[in-house]
């Protein structure tokens, strides 16, 4: 689909609808909204609009329809699967000033957010009123609830409560020619025509801008234990998730973590438990909540059997919440660590969690046969196993050409294994290419149908998501 550019008679246009916004076409500015944490992509728009209001979104879009400029979301730009990148130039629309948490609303457990909020900055607001509100993304102090919504985000915590959708009662979309629309009912039970709410949650801003959701909230648990697990095996590591869930326990947090993600983060964060340690294969970090103490430590008695039937190390209980904090400061710095060590693509396979040590294994003799290595990680309660396929040396004729290959071997692995190719980063740009092998034509389809019902002119965040007919 050909696009319009954008023109010096097209940004006066914005700066007259736009009001108190921001109009930037800076090239740094550019640059800077220009990318995410994909690789390292920069694909920069042609203007920036940083909206203060849904009637200022509402007005730019339509503009942009009127125009036919591709318009982009950006949210905090934390993603990892090229979804906020503006492949067509065009708007970048960032979401950022669109801050507010409207309200919190003790007596129904539901907050009012606009976009632009701060997942954690989220997350301690309800906690100082005793909520919680439990979708957490490793980036979460960075990432924001609207780009949360926008890649149906996970994290951690997803194994016990769920993802992002799980926590959205309803949400105020701008469509792709600028009508304002609420998607659902502030209710926790909705059964009235299609679920709207649902399919525009993970839609990575392909049928519309988000400005303004209701999440749902749950009381803050009491108490929490976390134990660090280590194994010699990795695989022997997989083998002791879907046991514990066997054994009658659903933990808050089951996170694996190979040897070579915890070396890469001794390296480059401070602060860790004194105990941590190179030599294991594998570490489990667990952790069980809830608002009786005595409960838990039974819980923990039972994974600890569990563990020790799988052949672990000696387990390392956190018993302070700075020995909390450390653990989890270790957790939520392997991404970090491992971009740090060299470019690299991480891939978001996600499987039965009984089928994780195959996929591991899998994915390992993949890399051997295509010479790559790779630095494995994730939430395991969930089978979500992030493969961060490292650049190292590889030269950028095989980057591009040859490496598409062994990640399709993965994609075609994990599906055959009943998983699919994203949990929780989205398709967005990179991804795309794969998506055959998720979906068969008829299935591809009808989410072009979908796509074009939303936004017949291709205006919102093109060539996202959906490959090439």
């Amino acid at each position: 689909m050909a696009f319009q550019r954008v023109d010096g008679a097209f940004i006066e246009r914005l700066r007259n609808v736009i009001g108190n916004g921001d109009v930037l076409v800076a090239r740094e500015d550019l640059e800077h909204y220009g990318h995410d944490e994909t690789e390292d992509l920069v694909h920069p728009p042609e203007v920036v609009v940083r909206a203060t209001s849904t009637a200022e979104v509402a007005a730019v879009v339509k503009l942009c329809a009127e125009h036919q400029i591709p318009i982009t979301p950006i949210g905090g730009r934390t993603g990892l699967s090229g979804g906020a990148l503006c492949v067509h130039g065009g708007v970048g629309l960032s979401l950022d000033r669109m801050n507010a948490i409207e309200r919190i609303d003790e007596q129904n457990l539901q907050v009012v957010v606009q976009p632009g909020v701060i997942t954690q900055v989220l997350q301690e607001a309800v906690a100082a009123k005793g909520l919680y509100y439990p979708p957490d993304p490793s980036s979460r102090g960075s990432c924001t609830i609207g780009g949360n919504l926008a890649e149906n985000a996970g994290g951690p915590r997803a194994v016990k409560y769920g993802v992002t959708r799980d926590f959205v009662l309803n949400m105020e979309v701008v469509l792709p020619d600028g009508e304002i629309v609420w998607t659902g009912a502030n209710t926790l039970k909705n059964a009235t025509g299609y679920d709207l709410t649902r399919l525009v949650v993970g839609s990575e801003g392909t049928l519309g801008i988000i400005t303004k959701a209701v999440l749902r909230l749950v009381p803050l648990p009491k108490e929490t234990r976390l134990m660090l697990v280590p194994f010699a095996s990795a695989l022997k590591a997989c083998e002791a998730v879907s046991a514990t869930f066997r054994a009658g326990i659903i933990p808050s947090t089951l996170e694996f973590m190979e040897r070579d993600a915890i070396v890469w983060t001794m390296r480059h964060t401070d602060g860790l438990p004194a105990q941590l340690s190179a030599e294991p294969g594998a570490y489990l970090l667990i952790e069980v909540d809830g608002d009786h103490g005595d409960l838990l430590m039974r819980d923990c008695e039972t994974i600890l059997g569990v563990m020790e039937a799988h052949e672990c190390g000696e387990v390392l209980f956190a018993e302070t919440t700075p020995e909390k904090d450390a653990l989890w400061r270790m957790r939520r710095s392997v991404p970090v660590s491992v971009k740090a060590h060299s470019v690299y693509k991480e891939e978001d396979t996600v499987v039965p969690r009984f089928e994780l040590p195959r996929l591991l294994h899998g994915v390992k003799e993949i890399g051997a046969r295509h010479g790559f290595t790779s630095v494995c990680y994730g939430h395991a309660g969930d089978g979500n196993l992030h493969v961060n396929i490292i650049k190292g040396d590889l030269s950028d004729a095989y980057w591009e050409h040859e490496l598409p290959k062994a990640i399709r071997e993965i994609f075609e692995l994990t599906v055959s294994l009943g998983g699919t190719i994203s949990g929780e980063h989205g398709i967005g740009l990179v991804q795309r290419p794969y998506m055959d092998i998720a979906f068969n034509a008829r299935q591809l389809a009808l989410m072009r149908a979908v796509k074009q019902a939303f936004d017949p002119q291709g205006i919102m965040n093109p060539d996202k998501v959906l490959p090439q007919a």
